[in-house]
């Protein structure tokens, strides 16, 4: 006689926070495609769970998917999302193709037959706990934890130093191109230099170090998430960069030939009472090239917050107190600059300055904020908009629903 004891099944469940992991890639602009020898029936019901596979989506097996043609293969590429039953060389073709069609492709594996897809793609992620040698060898950064969710903090991270590369280049750009003008106007019209070979150290030090400190230290934000990949279209300079630059030049060049040149016939300063003709001094210390080098710095400080954003948000102040470092650099800008000028004017080529010559420089330097914001607003509906600021996936029709990307807590 049969007795029926009952059935035992075994299953092997994702790890907590995969399913989130996949839905901030998705959201992200990234494909999430699974690769496995597991039957295709297991495949696609964890693919289901995990939201990989879609309505829409194909999922396949590895025999299948090696007798396709490279003219087929292309077709369905799009709305392939899971390859069931598949060999390391299905995996390496798939690669392979997805690089031709222009995508930039990551891949993660661990065993040794894993290393040729590894090493073709794009970024190759190897397992650093139960990875092989041979895969982490092959690959360009290894998940020490093995976890999917790594793999979301790592393009968090990847995309917050990409934008603070931005922000120092737009910040740079502008000290550039404002020095050149300043010194290229001032020889043409006989002022000599208004800043000196000592200034200009003193604002590259601002520019090259001290700067880059206070924007690399900008930390990611899930926000980062919420947009399309750059993939390799994408500009370093975008349009809205380019406004920017040229918009905040041509204001501290206005400002600082204004300085300049507001001089009588007399030599006495229109703005600055007190300040006599700076070309007269022959390259002496003079409160008019003073407060003109001042000014200048000070610009360049108050157009730091106005660096922190390299695309079309207007709130340049969003997430400052989480950075103090940038604050505790902007502040100590402004105690060498007080130094330089008050107490180093041999070294310098300065004079002290009273109140109201240091309140005239500070104002002219806050006032580029206000004037990047009124840039902002009245210029953006002009430029075209960039298809990577836009929210990731929204013409995707075999990816979930707005609210199922939405990662409940």
């Amino acid at each position: 006689m049969l007795y029926f004891c009952g059935v035992l099944g075994i299953e092997d469940p994702p790890r907590a926070g995969v399913k989130e992991a996949v839905i901030s890639c998705k959201r992200a602009g990234i494909t999430v495609r699974m690769i496995t020898g597991d039957n295709i029936l297991t495949a696609k019901k964890i693919a289901r769970d995990l939201t990989i596979l879609t309505e829409g989506g194909i999922a396949m097996e590895g025999p299948e998917f090696a007798k396709l043609d490279f003219k087929s293969l292309d077709n369905i590429l799009p709305r392939l999302q899971v390859l069931a039953r598949s060999s390391p060389q299905d995996k390496l073709i798939l690669v392979q193709r997805l690089r031709t069609l222009g995508e930039v492709v990551a891949v993660t594996g661990d065993g040794t037959n894993d290393a040729p897809a590894l090493k073709e793609a794009d970024v190759g992620l190897s397992m650093g706990i139960c990875g092989t040698d041979v895969a982490k060898k092959a690959s360009k950064i290894v998940i020490l934890d093995d976890n999917f969710t790594s793999i979301v903090k790592s393009v968090k991270w990847g995309r917050s130093v990409y934008d603070n590369i931005r922000k120092f280049l737009q910040f740079q750009l502008t000290v550039n191109v404002v020095a050149l003008l300043v010194a290229f106007w001032g020889a043409v019209f006989q002022f000599g230099t208004p800043l000196t070979a000592v200034q200009l150290l003193w604002v590259n030090l601002i520019m090259d170090t001290l700067a880059a400190l206070a924007f690399s230290t900008e930390r990611p934000t899930d926000e980062l998430l919420n947009r399309r990949p750059y993939g390799r279209t994408g500009q370093l300079i975008s349009a809205v960069m380019w406004r920017n630059i040229i918009s905040m030049s041509i204001y501290q060049f206005t400002i600082l030939m204004v300085l300049l040149f507001a001089i009588d016939s007399h030599g006495n300063h229109f703005i600055i009472p007190g300040a006599d003709d700076g070309k007269l001094y022959h390259g002496q210390a003079n409160v008019h090239f003073t407060i003109i080098f001042n000014t200048f710095v000070f610009c360049q400080v108050f157009n730091e917050f106005n660096s922190r954003k390299c695309d079309r948000k207007e709130n340049v102040f969003e997430d400052l107190f989480t950075n103090y470092m940038f604050i505790i650099i902007v502040l100590v800008t402004i105690g060498f600059q007080f130094l330089c000028v008050q107490l180093f004017g041999p070294f310098t080529k300065t004079l002290p300055l009273n109140f109201n010559q240091w309140m005239l420089s500070v104002t002219f330097g806050f006032l580029c904020i206000p004037f990047a914001a009124i840039v902002r607003m009245v210029i953006t509906p002009c430029i075209p908009i960039d298809p990577f600021e836009l929210p990731a996936n929204d013409d995707n029709p075999f990816l979930p629903s707005k609210d199922d990307l939405t990662i409940k807590k």
